[in-house]
């Protein structure tokens, strides 16, 4: 039985190692993990800082994505996922993920699909703040 143990959108900072103890299931042979950090450069330009701001959705969303992802695959224990919303800077965590699965092919494939779906789907824009003060914002429509 497969259990979505979080599936948030916060302004608070995000721990994966919380995401991963959130999911720890004693007949789970795996447990992966993914942080989306906010890197320093972007297509060759010096980044500050990443605002992201979500749709009032964004929440209902993202929980969504995380059953659908998790329903699609046998053997997965639990999933967390969590988006960060607000400023962050240069090695936050945006994006956390966790899975446990009886085996770790299927803990593989569920994490990476929940971290493709997620920015696929999820209602969240980026405005990246770069080293010369000008700004642009990414997935927005």
């Amino acid at each position: 039985m497969t259990g979505v143990l979080r599936a948030t959108v916060s302004d608070e900072p995000l721990s994966v190692a919380e995401h991963a103890e959130l999911v720890d299931d004693p007949a789970a042979g795996a447990v992966v993990t993914f942080a989306g950090v906010v890197r320093d450069h972007d297509h060759g330009r010096s980044v500050r800082e990443l605002e992201y701001v979500g749709h009032p959705s964004a929440a209902e969303v993202v929980a969504e994505v995380a059953g659908d992802v998790a329903g699609r695959f046998a053997g997965v224990r639990a999933v967390a996922v969590s988006h960060r919303v607000g400023r962050l800077g240069i090695g936050d965590v945006a994006l956390a993920c966790a899975v446990s699965a009886e085996h770790r092919a299927e803990a593989f494939a569920v994490c990476s699909e929940l971290v493709d779906e997620v920015k696929r789907r999820l209602p969240v824009w980026k405005r990246q703040v770069f080293a010369d003060g000008s700004d642009e914002w990414v997935n927005c429509p």
